[in-house]
């Protein structure tokens, strides 16, 4: 087309051609006057290619254009010399004046299309017109004419829509693709390579950057907590261009807010976002999460971002969860508490001490999933006990089938559960030495039933008669006890943490048959 390529093709009036050729002056180069007492017709046509094509130059765009003040032959060297034309003349070299956008040009995919006389390859002309030239500030190549998917997605974008308010920040296509040095994302050289891609967006997402300093951005310091995640190490550490960047989770253009149910990061899409790599996310937590409650109660399985956060130390709570700084503004109050029956039960939760214990980066919601956020106050329903065996699913199958686990559910008041032995909000690894759990503390925390005179000692029918003393009076206590000996045995190392069962019981680690594998 005529104004993609800055060519001019023209048939002149007839009667026009005939008066100049009864002109008796010597041939001149020609001026925009001369030009334009033609090319000024509307309906004037050429032919390019064997196609007719229009010819026509509105004088007052050209005069407002950046090249309005150049003469026309300046760019059409080819008609410097002639009074008239009627022949197709040679393409506009923007290069004449424009080298060093135009060598550019020739490296890039465009241009390689160009030289290959790809009819749809952008041209000079293709992308910021011919006669009619503007700043780019006040007309924009408009990229989606070739690439409309993306230029629809970037619009609807919270890139976009800054772009439609007028917030001079906002990114455009030439901000993150170049202008005439455009790249394929396969070529290392290119901003959005994948080595380059958190570097590209964190030209603005950076603590200190304009966009930071000036627009309110939820999160904070994300390329610096990317680059510390386990994506980021990956990439950056050991250059694994497989690993996740920002345009993996946020798409390359249609970047939405979490909040909105269309973004790829919102709590209904971000699993399938990550299954993009992390596939067979049932079968990988199998051990952790029940496999069956992803597709049969989704909503008691926390987004793989409440538990993984996407930017390192940032956590997101999504709608289906609530804050936990929500859940402490009421019990992080020392005097809260619930009646229940003759004395009042405490509610009150120690942040600080929570945060010391294993679930202390865990957030409440991933609890007490019955929580609704869309209430006043989020638990002001029906809250049920907490079900362990959402996270740890391995364990709690084999206290189910345990002596303990049994008369659980028999509903046994002198049977134990997870809360008996690891407490409520401080749960302690083993190896911390103040936990109930710790080594020199098992027989402590076991001795709670079974010492002389507890229940479970009354209630277990055997020719031993504290089996505590017992314990404490062995060379397996006294090495624990007296000599500080944590690799001593201790009580489940003999009965297991949670499958115990009584010595006649076939599938017991101290029955008759199996308490030399034990020992062993």
């Amino acid at each position: 087309m005529i104004d993609r390529r800055f060519e001019l093709g023209s048939l002149c009036a007839a009667t026009f051609v005939a008066s100049l050729f009864l002109l008796a002056t010597p041939a001149t180069a020609q001026e925009n006057d001369d030009c334009l007492a033609c090319h000024s017709d509307p309906d004037l046509t050429g032919t390019r290619n064997d196609q007719e094509i229009s010819v026509f130059v509105d004088e007052t765009l050209f005069a407002e254009s950046l090249h309005g003040d150049l003469e026309c032959v300046l760019c059409h060297a080819d008609l410097e010399d002639v009074d008239f034309h009627d022949e197709e003349v040679e393409p506009v070299d923007c290069g004449m004046c424009h080298d060093s956008e135009a060598e550019e040009h020739r490296a890039s995919p465009h241009g390689r299309l160009t030289a290959g006389v790809d009819p749809g390859a952008p041209t000079c002309a293709g992308c910021h017109g011919s006669h009619d030239i503007r700043p780019p500030t006040e007309a924009p190549v408009d990229c989606a004419t070739c690439h409309p998917r993306q230029g629809r997605e970037h619009a609807q974008s919270l890139h976009g829509r800054a772009a439609a308010r007028g917030d001079e920040m906002a990114p455009t296509c030439a901000g993150c693709h170049g202008n005439h040095e455009v790249l394929r994302a396969s070529d290392p050289r290119s901003p959005t390579a994948v080595m380059n891609v958190p570097v590209l967006c964190g030209r603005c997402h950076q603590e200190g950057s304009p966009v930071s300093l000036t627009h309110e951005i939820p999160q904070d310091q994300i390329l610096e907590n990317y680059s510390m995640s386990i994506h980021g190490e990956g990439l950056f550490r050991q250059g694994l261009t497989v690993t996740a960047v920002c345009t993996s989770c946020h798409t390359s253009h249609f970047i939405l807010p979490h909040t909105d149910p269309r973004s790829t990061i919102h709590e209904d899409n971000v699993v399938r976002t990550c299954e993009q790599c992390h596939s067979q996310i049932e079968e990988v937590h199998r051990k952790v999460i029940a496999g069956h409650l992803w597709r049969e109660a989704p909503d008691k399985v926390p987004p793989c971002v409440d538990c993984h956060s996407p930017h390192k130390i940032r956590r997101v709570f999504y709608s289906i969860t609530a804050s936990t700084q929500d859940c402490l503004r009421c019990h992080g109050d020392p005097s809260i508490d619930i009646g229940r029956e003759a004395e009042p039960v405490s509610l009150y939760v120690d942040e600080a001490n929570f945060s010391t214990t294993v679930h202390g980066a865990t957030a409440c919601a991933q609890c007490h999933i019955d929580v609704d956020p869309s209430l006043e106050r989020a638990c002001d329903v029906d809250i049920r006990p907490v079900d362990c065996s959402i996270c740890h699913i391995e364990v709690a199958t084999e206290y189910r089938t345990s002596t303990h686990g049994t008369l659980n559910a028999q509903g046994d008041p002198d049977a134990p559960d997870c809360l008996s032995c690891h407490e409520h909000h401080n749960t302690l690894k083993k190896t911390v030495p103040i936990s109930p759990t710790f080594a020199q503390n098992v027989p402590l925390l076991c001795a709670k039933c079974h010492r002389a005179g507890e229940a479970a000692a009354e209630r277990i029918k055997t020719d031993v008669v504290d089996i505590v003393q017992s314990y404490v009076d062995s060379i397996h206590g006294k090495g624990l006890l007296e000599s500080g000996l944590v690799v001593t045995a201790t009580c489940p190392d003999c009965h297991t943490a949670h499958g115990e069962l009584p010595p006649d019981d076939p599938g017991s680690s101290v029955h008759h048959d199996n308490v030399a594998s034990t020992c062993a």
